[in-house]
């Protein structure tokens, strides 16, 4: 604790009424007594909560004491140090607590794109400018790299960007030339001599006329990227604001990192899950196809299929393996490749198909089940044998009828000691789509079965006329209308796979 003599004992009851009043680090040395140092006035004044005590006062709080020749006296002499020091503390407490809910509001920032939002936003606040940007580029070169703006449009960003970069602040400190640690303020940019004439020109565009930047650096992930904000009219933040600013974009910055690390987690498991999946769909005459799929954040299993099969047949699966992460998404790679080769063998019994997957499943991963759909599909005779295994039922859309096919009620692969279902045969007409999808595009609507069901049916149901001579469209059209606001994102948790296949 403080050791504070009673002559200059803080009233703490009193800080609320003057924390709007100051700032951090206000008047420490301004208001200071003249005379013998204390605890509270030795050179070298402790540190409260990271903030340096040492920083000079915002011209706000110098300005009361330095207007005219020199201040009048107090009423009451004897108080006044005490008096000083509440204020002192008073600004404490209320830079503290404004730090305190900016990096709150940072650390609500789930992904890295709302992060470098709120950066701007409260750096913006801390230093007294209207506009900025951040600039992310890691030094590593492994990306993400994107600019982002506050109150500057895509337009006003690609003027910046043909300006060169040796010429911007934040150019130099993406650079890594010396000197841009602290940051790089330029208070007036149309009386800087040296000035490049093209940032000149851009500056009067935008109209803008000074800037501040920092750079954004951890010590384990180096730099990541730079900010900069831009005054409208010639100014500087003070050294105050430096301090706050600069004990902001520190934190931030860890924040950042730990964000771009699971933006290129979240990266490379759908480049894996995408690569695991047909690059493109077969054409084969009598029946156009279309496929959507949707990666979760933490890599699903969810999968498709639509391999060409002898006689002019097609195969078509979709299927889900339980888990999520790297061995999800391997043991789909696995058990779609594994499908593949039994359809192309015997492709013509999906029951068959099925079992031999299923037992495959049971001695190579014991702990793991999946669910599957397979259907040896016809064109010429617009007809689909299909066999499931606990997956979802098909939907069949077309002019007259909307209606899921009826399958049999079965386990998923390795649930039971042996599986085995009947097949079904579906009968399309010509201009109807087959709809087979994954569990997750129902899981994804956030209902309960039976509504989510519906809802899918009413989607399908709702396809304009115009739309349904493309399945792609058709495709679209259902994602749409079945998933909420927000649940067809990157940010969900369930993998969705939508197969379209319509019949000519």
């Amino acid at each position: 604790m403080l050791d504070i003599s009673s002559r200059v004992r803080v009233h703490v009851e009193t800080l609320p009424a003057t924390q709007n009043d100051m700032g951090v680090c206000d008047a420490f040395e301004q208001y200071v007594p003249v005379g013998k140092p204390d605890t509270m006035n030795a050179p070298h004044p402790p540190k409260v909560a990271g903030i340096d005590s040492t920083v000079p006062s915002p011209a706000h709080t110098v300005a009361s004491v330095t207007a005219g020749t020199s201040p009048a006296p107090p009423a009451n002499p004897q108080n006044a140090p005490g008096a000083l020091l509440q204020d002192r503390l008073a600004g404490w407490v209320s830079d503290l607590t404004t730090l305190h809910e900016l990096t709150e509001r940072l650390a609500r920032a789930s992904t890295l794109d709302e992060a470098l939002q709120e950066l701007l936003r409260a750096g913006a606040a801390l230093v007294g400018a209207r506009r900025g940007l951040v600039a992310l580029e890691p030094a590593d070169g492994l990306g993400p790299a994107t600019t982002i703006g506050l109150g500057l449009a895509r337009a006003d960003l690609g003027h910046m960007e043909t300006v060169p970069r040796g010429s911007l602040p934040y150019g130099r400190i993406l650079d890594g030339l010396p000197g841009a640690d602290d940051g790089i303020a330029e208070p007036d940019l149309f009386a800087e001599k040296g000035l490049d004439p093209r940032h000149r020109e851009v500056a009067a565009r935008l109209g803008y006329a000074a800037s501040f930047a920092l750079p954004l650096a951890t010590g384990a992930a180096g730099r990541l990227g730079a900010a900069v904000w831009l005054y409208d009219e010639p100014a500087e933040p003070s050294e105050r604001q430096r301090h706050l600013v600069g004990l902001y974009v520190r934190h931030a910055a860890e924040h950042l990192a730990r964000l771009l690390e699971l933006e290129r987690t979240r990266a490379c498991m759908a480049t894996m899950a995408e690569e695991l999946l047909p690059s493109r769909l077969p054409r084969v005459t009598g029946v156009q196809l279309a496929a959507r799929h949707r990666t979760s954040p933490l890599g699903g299993g969810d999968w498709y299929d639509a391999l060409p099969l002898p006689d002019a047949a097609l195969g078509l699966a979709v299927g889900s393996v339980t888990g999520a992460g790297p061995s999800a998404v391997a043991a789909m790679g696995r058990l779609r490749a594994s499908l593949r080769a039994y359809a192309v063998m015997e492709g013509e019994d999906p029951v068959a198909v099925l079992s031999d997957l299923e037992l495959l499943l049971r001695l190579t991963e014991p702990a793991r089940s999946a669910t599957a759909l397979f259907g040896y599909c016809e064109p010429a005779l617009r007809r689909i044998t299909l066999a499931g295994a606990g997956h979802s039922p098909p939907l069949l859309l077309g002019e007259h009828r909307t209606e899921f096919v009826e399958t049999s009620v079965s386990a998923p692969l390795g649930m039971l000691a042996c599986w085995e279902a009947p097949s079904v045969e579906v009968q399309a007409e010509p201009g109807e789509t087959v709809l087979l999808y994954t569990d997750g595009l129902l899981h994804r609507t956030g209902d309960p079965t039976d509504r989510a069901f519906a809802r899918l049916h009413a989607a399908a149901a709702g396809v304009p006329k115009a739309l349904r001579h493309d399945p792609g469209a058709v495709a679209d059209h259902v994602l749409r209308a079945v998933l909420p606001e927000g649940a067809d994102t990157a940010g969900s948790r369930e993998d969705v796979v939508l197969l379209a296949a319509r019949f000519e």
